[in-house]
């Protein structure tokens, strides 16, 4: 034992935070733990009829402490002893504003139910106005700032988030010294930072959604923001222009976190990142291709030698960055604003009215029809699925728009909507499901072709995450709809063990995040490969669904602009 090496890897999701301690020499996981965020789970501070999604730094802090200190529990002391680093990685773009010494406003009692005050989630869509208004100032400078996220900013990032709080609350404003990430949060958090002028950013979260870019210096210049809006002034030069790939280290564990997990006083604490880039270590990426993390929505990683894609730049996506997944290569992102969020919404949409009536039931007591209700809520996914793979692929029929929270890529436009065409009175559940996997799969396929027509090849695809590990119905189809293979990952957990391996990495343990996928990495176990005969029938319907979008978005156009 006293020759192995431990390493935490801590994973925020949308629903929870997730941790991980695994032996660095051989990538096998010995303990893990996940905390539901309490106040998010009651729906506190959210409002999905304004698409405003807000988390509170409580249950980040609680969640990370509850988690870690399991795990270690778990694991025993002696490997609690041996452990030599952390590395975290948190949804994004999910900023919040603090003080000078980088504290939550939301932690502060002043503002402990302010919703403003707190984390802005990445689902957060408030700020559509100020996104759009980003997308035309950038066209009034000769310097084209939007070219590396890929020339159009997006509702759900960093500026026109922090924009939208200034504006929609004095309070916040007056008090907000600067904007945050979460995953460079949580480091300066674990490092005991108390001045936020020190923080270092990681070059994940600044280049895909802040602007940041070496060619310009940094971020583009106060004057950029200023004349967008006066209140803006100020807060690009709170932020400094250096920024750090997820292989180094944001310092070591302070005193007091070391003594409040258990830890010793010398583990290293790594820069922070985006689950999905760190996701697509753990899911050991590969050159060109496509390493897609399915969960609510889905992100799509790429890497590429930077001397194999000079000079191209792809428009539409979530941003291509150097080192922002694997320092010495360019991170490409993309992904679907709604992907298990789609699914979870035809869900609710089919129980809701069930649970309403067994509660009200006369049959049954309510112990009973609480009970009837997991059950089926549990088992409706997995039904739908099973019968809608029985269903013949036939040209036409039921068709579905997957833009039931916007569009994120290609062409991020977060004031779309979903839809369902073709519907008669033979359609039913089973088929309005199957056409809506379709129409996610189809989303899937447009960011493909995206990559291909601008000159990035996608050679294969990688899936990770739970949809991939528990639908086989869905990875068939996506087989089937792109025309080409799918692996899918043995870890279900491939956020969390990216994070460990650049645990690994920053702490010295590996020279290369390239060694530490090598040795810790866990391999594949599964294949879909698509049928031929599906293919030519989705080909068809693909084209269908083109052209129904391209309708609808004209339409939705035509009402924004009535």
């Amino acid at each position: 034992m006293s020759s192995e090496k431990f390493v935490i890897g801590v994973d925020y999701g949308t629903d929870s935070v997730r941790s991980v301690i695994v032996n660095a020499n051989s990538g096998e996981e010995l303990a893990a733990s996940v905390f539901y965020y309490p106040q998010w789970k009651k729906g506190a501070f959210c409002d999905p009829e304004k698409n405003q999604f807000r988390q509170h730094p409580e249950d980040y802090v609680a969640g990370l402490e509850s988690t870690i200190k399991e795990c270690l529990e778990k694991a025993g002391p002696e490997v609690a002893a041996q452990v030599k680093a952390i590395s975290v990685d948190t949804t994004g773009s999910t900023p919040v504003a603090v003080n000078k010494e980088g504290t939550p406003l939301a932690l502060l009692p002043e503002f402990k139910d302010n919703p403003n005050a707190m984390f802005v989630l990445w689902k957060d869509h408030t700020a559509v106005k100020e996104a759009a208004e980003i997308n035309e100032h950038a066209t009034k400078f000769d310097i084209n700032y939007l070219k590396y996220v890929g020339g159009i900013y997006s509702s759900e990032w960093f500026w026109s988030k922090l924009l939208r709080i200034l504006r929609a609350d004095e309070t916040v404003r007056e008090a907000c010294y600067t904007w945050v990430e979460h995953c460079d949060w949580i480091p300066f958090l674990l490092t005991g930072g108390n001045n936020v002028d020190e923080i270092k950013r990681s070059v994940c979260s600044a280049g895909h959604k802040s602007l940041w870019n070496a060619e310009f210096g940094g971020f583009p210049p106060e004057e950029f923001f200023v004349s967008l809006d006066p209140l803006l002034k100020g807060f690009p030069s709170r932020l400094s222009s250096k920024t750090y790939t997820s292989a180094e280290k944001a310092g070591v564990i302070s005193a007091e976190w070391a003594e409040r997990l258990g830890l010793n006083n010398d583990v290293v604490i790594g820069i922070g990142a985006f689950d999905a880039h760190m996701g697509a270590v753990g899911g050991q990426i590969e050159p060109y291709y496509l390493s897609k993390v399915m969960g609510t929505s889905t992100c799509d990683m790429l890497v590429a030698p930077a001397n194999e894609v000079e000079g191209i730049l792809v428009d539409g996506i979530c941003g291509q960055v150097d080192g922002s997944i694997i320092p010495g290569m360019i991170g490409m992102e993309a992904g679907q604003s709604a992907f298990g969020d789609a699914y979870a919404w035809f869900k609710n949409v089919l129980i809701g009215p069930f649970k309403q009536l067994a509660a009200q039931s006369s049959v049954i007591d309510a112990e009973t029809a609480a009970r009837l209700v997991e059950e089926v809520e549990g088992k409706i996914i997995p039904e739908l699925s099973k019968q809608a793979a029985l269903l013949p692929v036939e040209e036409f029929g039921e068709y579905a728009i997957e833009w039931l929270n916007g569009r994120r890529t290609p062409d991020a436009n977060q004031a779309l909507k979903g839809a369902f065409l073709g519907l008669d009175l033979g359609s039913d559940a089973v088929k309005m499901f199957r056409s809506l996997v379709e129409s996610t799969c189809f989303g899937a396929k447009k960011i493909v072709d995206r990559f291909n027509e601008q000159g990035v090849p996608v050679k294969g695809l990688i899936g990770l995450g739970g949809v991939a590990k528990k639908s086989p119905f869905i990875m068939q189809m996506m087989a089937d709809v792109m025309n080409m293979p799918i692996r899918i990952h043995k870890s279900e957990q491939t956020c969390a063990i990216g994070a460990a391996m650049f645990a690994a990495t920053a702490a010295g343990i590996y020279p290369r995040v390239e060694d530490a996928m090598a040795a810790m990495g866990q391999g594949f176990d599964a294949e879909y490969h698509p049928n031929p005969e599906r293919v030519a029938i989705y080909a068809k319907r693909y084209a269908h669904y083109s052209e129904a979008g391209h309708a609808i978005e004209g339409l939705l156009s035509e009402e924004v602009h009535a």
